[in-house]
């Protein structure tokens, strides 16, 4: 009896300690996720500085020890020694500051700080020896994270081993209420050998003199890069009030490639370098700042009081770790002739609206009234973006019986009239071309029917017609800002301006009837766009050439970029165009996105300079993306035919900008697709798709029949929106999850987190109730031998209980559960603590191969397999 009685007793002490051991790890993962959500208002305790977040990773607290400053533009320094004496690598940072008390922070990394006091003020310097920009924050900045497999190396023999934090307290009336500041930056540390070792390179004017009144004033730094190759993934812009635009560049042999460029008035984070960029031995790194003095009545010299200026562009890169070096810096302009061919984009200030400036300024400017309004103004925003809708067609529109010929282009004028370019009589066949793509049907003459045609967009009716005995095979077709229409003509390979009412053209591009690829030609082009700003010309050409060509607004030949795809490497690279067939011109970004048709995809590019920015490809467009149109906030496009034993339907996308991800999709009701040519939208998601071989123009519209009622959200009130009595989100028609693979997979991920977390909660409470469940067992056991110590047959019936618990207890046990193996292989699970973002691109699917198409308009390049045109 008494070896059952210690049996039971070290069960229970054994289970106590399962449970105790088990909590432990939660406890502390909690005070972590606690203490690193803490805001400037809230100090963190001195007793939990180093949270370890697994067998190598650690997360490291550095914060002001609750101070106050006593007068604007004070700096403090507070430093943090590194809490282990190996090497270690920092992969993550996260900022804990608010711009209404922190004009900007930074953290530096050097073996001995200026001082050894609990904080200090900087003035008296921040590191003894050489210090390290490790990171960098301003104007409500998110978190930086670092590419995988990249890191910042500190201690060891070659890294520091203090962290000294530099806070910057520009304007002191938050601080009326004598409250305490505890803003810093949390660190991700690991021991694991990273192969990328991370760098600080700051580019810095310290000479700058803006005069008042001044409209623009450039501040230029240039150095030659002299090192092993570094790789930029990240940029940081800093000025103070003046400064209107900050931009970054690599110059390699004449030819200047982006770095970054960012207006200095936003949050100042560091922003992914959009297109990975490598800086090699003899390169020149070269920086610009714009300023503007107007509104000030003396200089503005460089300096660090929030009157003074500051023109600062930091760039994050990494090395191979041989030769990898922790900090660089560039303070002068090797090179002032250099920036005479400076782009012209860092010559223009990025335009912020009034009251995002008033909030990221950060020196209460805001009165309530202000709050109240961008409140609003937020809730409003949000409550658009909620707003599910479909597109339908509109059956009732007479337009699809229109009597038209091929209907190539479509576009709409400043009234949203619907505009047609249509081929009248002619037809684009494999008789059209020969093998040098030049036109084999001019016997025929120029088209006699009037190839523009403009529509009212609600009954069809035609309100104006030109364009007869102008072309032969028309095909794309704008309108600028000032109602001029813009076409292509691929049998003439020209593009060609008209007025409204003028018969003659006021501006012709290319040779009629001569294709080309130089400066002076074209080659079959597909689509011509007008930026409203500058009055840039951009020409997609064409079937057969694969470029992208800029002209000025009188015609003058500019630049171009793009080349043809490579077939024979199996994938397409950015830049590379298989027929670029329509173009979408984005002037609130300074975009051109393009239909890469035959790569069945959308590529955007940056309009000053033509460089890529990203791709948009989705396996639901299939082989073929025709056409695409841009409204703010969407993209809408079409694609074509699936190929033989592919099941991609031809349909239309309605896209997020913003993320690319798809939306909703469309086909019509009448009649069907064949060959959807073109498509152009309108702000109120009216939509017209234009039909080559159906000869036919079709009209969508949003279905959207909203009723709107408060509801509240975190303590916010937002609109929700029903549809018809149903909540517009559980409309399975409208759900584009059939469309898209990568949101079924995050619905997926979700699901299994909210699975784990009941499990674990499960587990837990399982756990923690076997002990009680053990007492309780002893004392029935201990009532029980005195109720049955008399009874003859009680050592067998103690025998057998006994076995019977000692039996469930162990059976508990023997399925060999191991809480540390179960939540590591958990998937919501991670020892890290942070999950690190890659820089690389997640929505790009792989053609398997090229293929043909049956269709009649055949005139691409002849080598096999010839994609169809038109």
């Amino acid at each position: 009896m008494a070896g059952l009685f210690k049996n039971l007793l070290v069960l229970f002490f054994v289970f106590q300690n399962t449970c105790l051991g088990f909590r432990s790890p939660l406890s502390v993962f909690k005070r972590y996720k606690d203490t690193t959500r803490s805001f400037s208002s809230e100090c963190l305790g001195s007793d939990q500085p180093v949270i370890s977040l697994g067998l190598s990773d650690f997360a490291l607290d550095i914060r002001m020890p609750g101070v106050t400053p006593k007068q604007s533009d004070t700096y403090l320094c507070m430093s943090v020694p590194l809490p282990v004496d190996d090497e270690a690598y920092v992969v993550d940072f996260k900022p804990h500051a608010s711009m209404d008390t922190v004009h900007h922070m930074l953290l530096f990394g050097c073996n001995e700080p200026s001082s050894t006091e609990n904080y200090w003020d900087c003035d008296e310097g921040t590191c003894k020896d050489k210090s390290n920009i490790l990171y960098a924050w301003a104007r409500n900045a998110p978190p930086t994270r670092l590419p995988e497999g990249v890191g910042f190396r500190v201690g060891g023999e070659t890294g520091g081993r203090f962290f000294v934090l530099q806070v910057h307290y520009g304007d002191i009336s938050a601080f009326r209420d004598k409250h305490k500041d505890c803003s810093g930056v949390t660190l991700h540390l690991t021991h694991q050998k990273q192969p990328l070792i991370a760098g600080m390179y700051l580019m810095m004017s310290v000479n700058t003199v803006i005069p008042p009144g001044e409209k623009a004033v450039d501040a230029d730094i240039a150095c030659h890069y002299k090192r092993f190759p570094m790789h930029l993934f990240a940029y940081r812009v800093h000025t103070h009030r003046l400064g209107k635009v900050v931009s970054g560049y690599r110059v390699r042999n004449g030819q200047w490639t982006l770095i970054g460029r960012q207006s200095p008035q936003l949050p100042q984070a560091f922003y992914p370098v959009e297109r990975p960029v490598e800086v090699s031995y003899d390169d020149t790194l070269a920086a610009r700042c714009v300023f503007s003095g107007e509104g000030r009545t003396t200089e503005t010299h460089i300096g660090g009081t929030a009157n003074d200026e500051m023109c600062n562009f930091y760039i994050m890169y990494y090395m191979e770790a041989k030769h990898a070096v922790s900090y660089m810096t560039c303070t002068q302009n090797a090179n002032p002739e250099l920036f005479r061919n400076i782009p012209q984009e860092a010559n223009v200030p990025i335009q912020i609206m009034s009251d995002m400036l008033k909030m990221t300024h950060g020196h209460h400017e805001e009165t309530k009234d202000s709050d109240k309004s961008s409140l609003l103004k937020q809730a409003k925003k949000e409550e658009i973006l909620e707003q599910n809708f479909h597109i339908e067609e509109a059956v009732e529109w007479p337009g699809l019986d229109l009597k038209l010929g091929q209907v190539s282009g479509l576009a709409l004028d400043a009234e949203n009239n619907l505009v047609i370019f249509h081929r009248g009589d002619h037809v684009w066949d494999e008789n059209s071309f020969d093998n040098t793509f030049v036109y084999q049907q001019r016997g025929l003459g120029p088209i006699e029917q009037n190839t523009i045609l403009v529509l009212h967009p609600s009954n069809a009716k035609l309100l104006h017609s030109l364009g007869k005995s102008l072309f032969y095979l028309p095909h794309g077709l704008s309108i600028d800002k000032n109602g001029n229409y813009w076409v292509t003509d691929v049998a003439l390979h020209q593009v060609l301006k008209l007025g409204p009412n003028e018969k003659e053209p006021l501006l012709t591009l290319g040779v009629a009837l001569q294709p080309g690829s130089d400066k002076n030609h074209f080659c079959q082009p597909t689509d011509v766009a007008v930026d409203p700003n500058t009055g840039s010309i951009y020409v997609s050409d064409g079937y057969c050439n694969s470029r992208i060509i800029q002209f000025s607004p009188n015609g003058l030949y500019l630049m171009q970029w793009g080349e043809g795809t490579e077939t024979s490497l199996g994938r397409d690279k950015p830049g590379q165009f298989h027929i670029p067939h329509s173009l979408a011109l984005i002037p609130d970004f300074s975009q051109l996105c393009v239909a890469d048709r035959e790569n069945g995809r959308i590529q955007c590019f940056r309009l000053e300079t033509g460089e890529f920015i990203r791709e948009i490809k989705h396996k639901s467009f299939g082989r073929e993306l025709f056409a695409v149109s841009y409204v703010p906030g969407l993209l809408f496009a079409v694609n074509g035919m699936p190929y033989p034993g592919e099941a991609e339907p031809v349909q239309g996308f309605v896209m997020n900008f913003s993320t690319g991800e798809i939306t909703d999709t469309f086909i019509p009701l009448r009649k069907s697709f064949e060959m959807p040519h073109d498509i152009v939208a309108s702000e109120d998601k009216t939509v017209f798709v234009g039909d080559v071989h159906a000869k036919a123009v079709w009209k969508f519209a949003s279905t959207e029949k909203m009723e709107h009622r408060s509801v509240k959200k975190a303590g916010i009130e937002v609109q929700e929106i029903k549809e018809s009595g149903t909540i517009v989100e559980g409309r399975l028609k409208n759900n584009p999850e059939s469309t898209d693979p990568v949101k079924k997979q995050e619905k997926q991920h979700l699901v299994q987190q909210h699975t784990s977390t009941g499990i674990s909660f499960v587990l837990i409470t399982t756990l923690l109730i076997i002990p009680v469940v053990v007492l309780l067992a002893i004392l029935l056991f201990i009532r029980w031998r005195k109720t049955t110590v008399y009874r003859g047959d009680g050592e067998h019936k103690l025998d057998s209980s006994s076995g019977r618990i000692l039996g469930r207890v162990r059976g508990k046990g023997s399925g060999g559960l191991n809480l540390g193996n179960f939540f590591a292989s958990h998937k919501s699970y991670s020892r890290k603590g942070f999950d690190r973002v890659s820089t690389e691109g997640s929505d790009q699917e792989k053609d398997e191969g090229e293929g043909t198409d049956s269709e009649e308009e055949c005139s691409a390049p002849p080598t096999p397999p010839a994609p169809s045109s038109f």
